[in-house]
């Protein structure tokens, strides 16, 4: 799945992958939003839809100033059909752009959502276990990795932390707990901007979960911050989009 989204993406929105992730958002999310726009405009009746809009401001005008209760109603209650209308026209450009923009998400999910893991850069891969796990937990890694603790760890407060560091490549772990398994992981070393997935949920097990040292991305800064919510990936491109579609449909006169 990745390697075919990657045939069909890279042409045209991999270098933008190269720059640092805020600005990698930027110009995909520019793009995205001009298509989107672009679509929507020729795929709508724009000459219907001025004339909802000025309809609904008018009605909204309406609203405010009367003080009559039930001529307020009778206000609301066509507001609320001229909106649906609206809604049910918007519908059909969105079915237009809908699916693509889910697949376009699936490709960033695979190279934006998370730091790459380095070529000889000390990084971590934690086993998760439930509560009251004990004992000792083993990693044997293919090809093999520089080992920057013991590759058996005891299973202190739920869980057991290996730092390791390795070259360019990709590595199979193998985990050996309780005479189960192996399980298997992978961890991509790399300096592009993609991974492997970076936890893998284990079931029946008193391991619940293996995690890559893969850091996420925050593109404001890793420490830029909003009374302590840090934006991720996602949110950064919700809120460059609704900047740059209220932009777009300003330039491009759309309703």
């Amino acid at each position: 799945m990745a390697g075919f989204l990657d045939t069909i993406f890279n042409p045209w929105l991999g270098q933008a992958l190269l720059l640092p992730s805020f600005w990698s958002l930027l110009i995909i999310c520019t793009f995205i939003t001009l298509l989107v726009t672009v679509v929507y405009k020729y795929t709508t009746n724009q000459v219907e839809m001025k004339r909802i809009k000025g309809d609904l401001k008018k009605y909204q005008k309406e609203m405010r100033e009367t003080k009559d209760t039930k001529k307020l109603m009778v206000i609301q209650k066509k507001a609320l059909e001229l909106n649906m209308k609206y809604m049910t026209s918007s519908f059909k450009s969105t079915l237009y752009t809908f699916i693509p923009i889910i697949i376009i998400f699936a490709w960033l999910n695979m190279h934006i959502a998370y730091e790459p893991i380095r070529p000889n850069t000390d990084f971590i891969i934690t086993a998760q276990f439930g509560e009251g796990a004990k004992g000792f937990i083993n990693l044997t890694t293919m090809p093999e990795m520089k080992f920057l603790n013991d590759a058996s760890q005891e299973i202190k407060d739920n869980k057991a932390v290996w730092k390791l560091n390795g070259d360019s490549g990709e590595y199979k772990l193998n985990f050996d707990y309780n005479n189960e398994g192996p399980y298997t992981h992978t961890v991509l070393i790399t300096n592009d901007k993609t991974y492997t997935t970076p936890e893998k949920i284990i079931k029946d097990s008193k391991l619940k979960s293996i995690i890559n040292g893969n850091a996420p991305v925050h593109p404001f800064g890793q420490d830029f911050n909003l009374f302590g919510w840090y934006p991720g990936w996602l949110a950064t491109y919700i809120i460059l989009s609704l900047i740059l579609s209220a932009g777009f449909r300003k330039v491009f006169d759309v309703y």
